[in-house]
């Protein structure tokens, strides 16, 4: 690929992952071409699919929550790791607002492995927390999508205060989700899809 080649297309990954975070997955093709200051054939020629230009776009953020899983995995605490994931995969979300958007998209195969790797992982790691007494017996897996619905309501406030409230965010409810604490009301089967809603 050539020096102009290569340059346009990072500008044009760098305005789509701004405006997938301003504005959601919706904004158009030709939006994101404007605004790289590229032809709308240029960018169909690099991304012929508005899938292919988020999963790019978005391809470092999905590998590091995969990684942020698999290093849980293998951490001997589990509720340590438990604890790894939540704040880690908040602060992500605080940061990047596009990535949460992306990472649930109703795109039908957008990652659709990978996020079947990242629920198993989850709900796994889930699983070894409360074996070792460490989290409470009720948690659900599906709380995880109560947490970044909780947690993409910083949505509309600067990143630096957004992460500043994530983590305070992400204590709190840790803090809720130790074993020993009282019973909560029974879990509620919400898919990731309606984080976005």
């Amino acid at each position: 690929m050539r020096a102009d080649a290569r340059e346009n297309r990072a500008r044009v990954l760098t305005v789509a992952r701004e405006l997938f975070a301003e504005r959601g997955l919706d904004v158009p093709m030709a939006a994101i071409a404007r605004r790289a200051g590229v032809g709308i054939a240029t960018l169909y020629r690099r991304f012929p699919t508005k899938e292919s230009l988020v999963r790019e776009a978005f391809t470092e953020q999905f590998a590091l929550c995969q990684a942020v899983i698999d290093e849980a995995l293998t951490d001997p605490d589990p509720w340590r790791g438990f604890c790894t994931v939540i704040e880690k995969v908040c602060l992500l979300q605080a940061s990047d607002r596009g990535f949460t958007a992306a990472f649930v998209a109703g795109f039908p195969d957008l990652h659709s492995e990978v996020r079947e790797r990242t629920w198993h992982g989850f709900t796994a790691l889930a699983q070894r927390a409360k074996d070792t007494g460490q989290l409470r017996a009720d948690f659900s897996p599906h709380d995880l999508t109560l947490v970044l619905m909780a947690n993409g309501g910083l949505s509309g406030v600067p990143v630096e205060m957004a992460t500043a409230a994530s983590k305070r965010l992400c204590a709190y409810l840790l803090e809720s989700f130790r074993a020993g604490t009282d019973e909560l009301p029974p879990p509620v089967p919400l898919s990731l899809d309606q984080v976005l809603r």
